[in-house]
């Protein structure tokens, strides 16, 4: 079995814990107007078997520690599904701890590929179905499918939520987003990211037309301001 992937990253320290090797894999059904990889929307030639993957990430073993690991994203690595399954099947052997950064937005029966998976790093895109439809041109049932799903089996969860201005800057989107996420169990840590244009020249370069051209980049520090009184939210009764 081969698989799309756009390059893998040594010694990631952000996309889960500690030090991981982060696979980026190709395909993605979301069209998010603040993404910022649009070379991986579609899937390309594949161009790696699972053997030669699961190779190169135990050639990082040794600095992995006691908490790093893999981490696989895109794109949306449930795109490549049974690919992913595969190489956690021999990961698992070697006792590495896995982690899937993902919008949740597969082709649905993730049950066999959740047995493999440590950690759920989940794209939070939009509490409601009308801002989802906005960020994503799509609908955000299969998203709801996916979380019931780690609900079910009780996956952990690290939660990331992109901070668009004049979209997610305000007081009605953070209580909606306690909202949606109270219904996520197992969340181990909720991240703040701030939107930039750091993908608009990749836009360019394809031909494609930069949704988000009006829209100013988050700053860094109102960023952290939303996050600290989100953080304050949640504590609320």
């Amino acid at each position: 079995m081969t698989g799309s992937i756009a390059s893998i990253e040594t010694f990631g320290t952000v996309d889960g814990p500690g030090i991981r090797t982060v696979v980026f894999l190709n395909g993605c059904n979301l069209r998010c107007i603040y993404c910022h990889n649009p070379e991986m929307w579609y899937k390309s030639k594949n161009n790696t078997t699972v053997d030669e993957l699961v190779e190169k990430i135990l050639k990082n073993k040794e600095y992995f520690g006691l908490n790093g690991g893999v981490t696989f994203s895109g794109g949306e690595p449930l795109i490549q599904k049974d690919f992913v399954l595969n190489v956690s099947k021999k990961l698992k052997e070697y006792g590495i701890h896995i982690a899937i950064d993902t919008a949740g937005v597969g082709d649905g029966d993730y049950e066999e590929l959740l047995k493999y998976i440590d950690l759920i790093i989940f794209d939070v895109k939009h509490t409601t179905e009308k801002g989802y439809k906005l960020i994503t041109q799509k609908n955000s049932k299969e998203s709801q499918h996916f979380i019931e799903v780690c609900n079910k089996l009780n996956k952990n969860f690290w939660i990331r939520q992109v901070i668009v201005p004049g979209i997610m800057d305000n007081d009605n989107y953070l209580y909606s987003l306690k909202d949606y996420i109270s219904k996520i169990k197992n969340i181990e840590k909720i991240e703040f990211l701030p939107y930039h244009k750091l993908g608009r020249e990749k836009y360019i370069k394809l031909g494609y037309d930069y949704p988000c051209e009006n829209i100013l980049e988050m700053d860094k520090n109102k960023c952290q301001e939303l996050y600290n009184k989100f953080i304050n939210i949640l504590d609320e009764k």
